[in-house]
């Protein structure tokens, strides 16, 4: 007797998994992103159930833990062919008790949002996403940036732990790695915000995005377009709405809306004032 759907084993997933992941990214008409999996894979702990056809997966997902205090849950995908069958939420159930009591974010899109609404997560804010080929928009911003050095990393996770408030060194540390650029600003001898554009498909990404206001912020985007020939691609919290207008008037166009939830505690740590964009969006 076979095995019901909302019953099948959820096992860890590892690197070797990869072309099954992008192959369940293709599935859903999402872009295959194998160096995002990648590292996702390498940094976080995924979870998946196979299908029981031998095809692959059915279901997948990836934890990326920052400790007791917060792990982030994103690429929360079902095989088409199983969808609205219970897959999803088996798998997320299973997560959660994996998670215990520590909080979880995520990044939701509108298909995903009820399920995990169900499941406890609250809304806390929403990322736009904006592409397209950048052409500088009214005054050149004024902070002076430049190339990161691997003496600036330290003083990087620092800042990140700062405003993120969770130490993300098992990340940050991949990201000079797996980014094309990674830039830093300073001001007076201090930095004061660090972004990178990693590549992604036809587009360069710009994330993470921390920055001390919005005109580093800009400088930094600014600065890291300079260095591609690529589209550009970012997920902007909306509460920075100047920088959004900003990007929309320098030729990146509005995609989608993911919303921004949080189980397990009142509100995420760190200063959202200062966190533009995040690294990766993997929403579900």
């Amino acid at each position: 007797m076979s095995t019901p759907l909302s019953e099948l084993p959820v096992r860890r997933l590892t690197p070797a998994d990869l072309q099954s992941c992008a192959n369940l990214s293709e599935n859903r008409g999402w872009p295959r992103e194998e160096h995002k999996w990648g590292l996702l894979l390498a940094a976080g702990t995924g979870y998946g159930i196979d299908d029981p056809d031998g095809k692959g997966l059915v279901a997948g997902c990836v934890v990326t833990s920052y400790g007791p205090g917060l792990a982030a849950l994103g690429m929360v995908l079902v095989a088409e062919r199983y969808a609205r069958q219970g897959i999803g939420r088996r798998l997320m159930r299973y997560v959660l008790g994996e998670a215990g009591e520590t909080p979880l974010t995520l990044h939701a899109t509108p298909n995903g949002q009820p399920l995990y609404e169900e499941l406890g997560f609250a809304h806390v804010s929403r990322a736009e996403m904006v592409r397209g080929s950048f052409r500088p928009s009214g005054p050149a911003p004024r902070t002076v940036t430049r190339p990161a050095t691997a003496e600036d990393l330290q003083t990087i996770l620092r800042l990140d732990a700062e405003v993120f408030g969770v130490d993300r060194t098992h990340i940050l540390a991949r990201l000079p790695a797996f980014a094309d650029q990674l830039r830093v600003s300073e001001a007076d001898g201090v930095l004061t915000g660090y972004a990178a554009a990693w590549p992604n498909m036809d587009t360069h990404v710009v994330g993470p995005l921390i920055a001390r206001d919005t005109d580093t912020a800009k400088s930094l985007i600014t600065s890291l377009a300079e260095g591609t020939e690529r589209p550009l691609r970012t997920d902007i919290d909306v509460r920075h709405e100047e920088l959004l207008t900003w990007l929309k008037a320098s030729g990146l166009e509005p995609i989608a809306f993911n919303a921004l939830m949080l189980r397990g505690a009142p509100a995420l740590p760190g200063d959202w004032s200062r966190r533009f964009a995040p690294l990766t969006v993997a929403a579900g």
